[in-house]
C-alpha cells in the first residue's frame, strides 16, 4: 500500500529526540512498531526498511538513539559502510554507545512508546518493539519494561542481550509477555548464551523462536554494509511480518 513518511521530534526527559516515521496513507488507524537503529544510526538503509515495513500495513517510528550528541546522522557515515573504513566508525560512534546507559535507554523507551501510541494514524490496540545489532536488545528492554503494551517483539543480528551483567536482558525475560523472534548471525551468541536466553524464555511460557540465519555474519540485515546478505534479509522479512500479523491488532 502506499505510505507517507514525516520527520519528527519526539520529547524526552532529556530534551528532543528526532526521529523518521513511515505508515500508510489514507488517514486510517495502523497498529505501531517502535523500530531501534542498529549502532551506524539513523540513515538511509533503515529508512527504507522503515518503508518496506509500512507498506505491510505498519505505523513505524525509528528514534535517533544518539540525540543527545545531536540529530542524526551524528557523524558522517559514508555511503557504504564496507571492512576498511568499518572499525574507524564503530571508533567514532562507542562513546555514543556507551553513553546510552540502560537508565537512559529506559527513560527514552517510556518517551517512544507515549509518543508512538498517541500519534493519530496508530491504533489504540499493542504495539511492536524491533531492532537490530544493539537495538535488539533495546527492544527486548523495551518489552520486559511495558509487558502491558508490547505484544510482539523482534531482534536481528543482536548485540548486548545476553551479558554478565545483573540487569542483562536476557535476566529481565520473566516479565516479557511479547511473542518473539530472534535471528542471529552466526556467532551473534555462543551456544551457553543461546541455550541459557532458550531457557529463560521457556521459564517464561511466552511464545518464541530464536534461529540461526546460516551463512551470515553480524549486520546481515543491512545492505550498506558488508556483512550484507539478501537471502537472510528476506528470511528476516518472513519471519517478522508473521509476528506481527499474529501478534498486532489495531481497535
Amino acid at each position: 500500500m502506499p505510505t507517507k513518511t514525516k520527520t519528527l521530534r519526539i520529547p524526552t526527559p532529556d530534551g528532543q529526540a528526532d526521529a523518521f516515521a513511515a505508515f500508510p496513507e489514507g488517514g486510517e488507524r495502523h497498529p505501531g512498531v517502535l523500530l531501534y537503529m542498529d549502532a551506524f544510526g539513523v540513515r538511509p538503509v533503515l529508512k527504507e526498511m522503515a518503508r518496506e515495513l509500512a507498506e505491510h500495513g505498519y505505523y513505524v517510528l525509528v528514534p535517533n538513539l544518539y540525540y543527545r550528541h545531536g540529530p542524526a546522522p551524528v557523524i558522517e557515515l559514508p555511503e557504504h559502510i564496507g571492512e576498511e573504513i568499518r572499525s574507524t566508525v564503530i571508533g567514532q560512534l562507542m562513546p555514543l554507545i556507551e553513553a546510552h546507559t540502560t537508565e537512559r535507554a529506559l527513560r527514552d523507551a517510556d518517551a517512544y512508546l507515549g509518543f508512538l501510541t498517541t500519534q493519530p494514524e496508530v491504533g489504540a490496540g499493542p504495539v511492536a518493539t524491533i531492532g537490530y545489532c544493539m537495538g535488539a536488545a533495546l527492544a527486548m528492554r523495551t518489552a520486559t519494561a511495558h509487558p502491558d503494551q508490547v505484544a510482539a517483539v523482534a531482534g536481528f543480528h543482536p548485540g548486548f542481550l545476553v551479558t554478565d551483567a545483573p540487569d542483562s536482558p536476557h535476566r529481565l525475560v520473566p516479565q516479557l509477555t511479547a511473542q518473539v523472534h530472534l535471528g542471529l548471525a552466526e556467532h551473534d551468541l555462543t551456544p551457553e548464551a543461546i541455550s541459557e536466553l532458550n531457557q529463560a524464555l521457556d521459564a517464561a511460557g511466552v511464545a518464541y523462536t530464536t534461529e540461526i540465519y546460516p551463512g551470515t555474519i553480524h549486520g546481515f540485515t543491512m545492505s550498506d554494509t558488508d556483512a550484507f546478505n539478501p537471502s537472510a534479509l528476506r528470511r528476516h522479512w518472513d519471519r517478522l511480518l508473521p509476528l506481527l500479523g499474529r501478534a498486532l491488532t489495531t481497535s
